[in-house]
C-alpha cells in the first residue's frame, strides 16, 4: 500500500485548542447530529458509523459525521474497513466545563416530552 493511500484514510480533526465553541453548538444544534452524540456519549465505546440507524439517506448521514469531526465533537478513525466514532468528552469537559454533560441531559429531558 502506497502512503498516500495510507493518508487518504487518515481524517482531519482540529486540535483540542482548535476546537471553538460555535462550533460545537452549531454541529449540535441539528437534531440528527444530537441524537449521534447522544448515542455516542452512551456507548461504551466507539461505535462504527453502521450502529447508527437514522432516517437520513447515506449521503446525509456521512455529512452530519463530518460536521461533527470538524466542529471537534467527535473523533473518527478507521479500523480496517469501518469508520469508527467516538466522542471527545474529557477534550470538550476540559475546554468548556459542564457544556456537554447539561446539553446531554437538556436533549433526554426533551426526547422524553411529547413531540421530542
Amino acid at each position: 500500500m502506497s502512503s498516500s493511500a495510507v493518508s487518504s484514510r487518515d481524517l482531519p480533526h482540529p486540535a483540542r485548542d482548535e476546537i471553538r465553541l460555535e462550533g460545537v453548538l452549531h454541529a449540535l444544534s441539528d437534531p440528527m447530529r444530537l441524537r449521534i452524540v447522544r448515542e455516542l456519549a452512551g456507548a461504551r465505546g466507539e461505535l462504527s458509523c453502521s450502529d447508527f440507524e437514522l432516517p437520513v439517506t447515506k449521503s446525509t448521514t456521512t455529512h452530519h459525521f463530518r460536521v461533527l469531526r470538524e466542529s471537534g465533537v467527535i473523533r473518527q478513525v478507521y479500523r480496517g474497513t469501518a469508520k469508527m466514532n467516538g466522542l471527545r468528552r474529557d477534550e470538550l469537559d476540559e475546554l468548556f466545563p459542564g457544556l456537554m454533560g447539561a446539553l446531554l441531559a437538556a436533549a433526554a429531558r426533551q426526547a422524553v416530552r411529547p413531540g421530542g
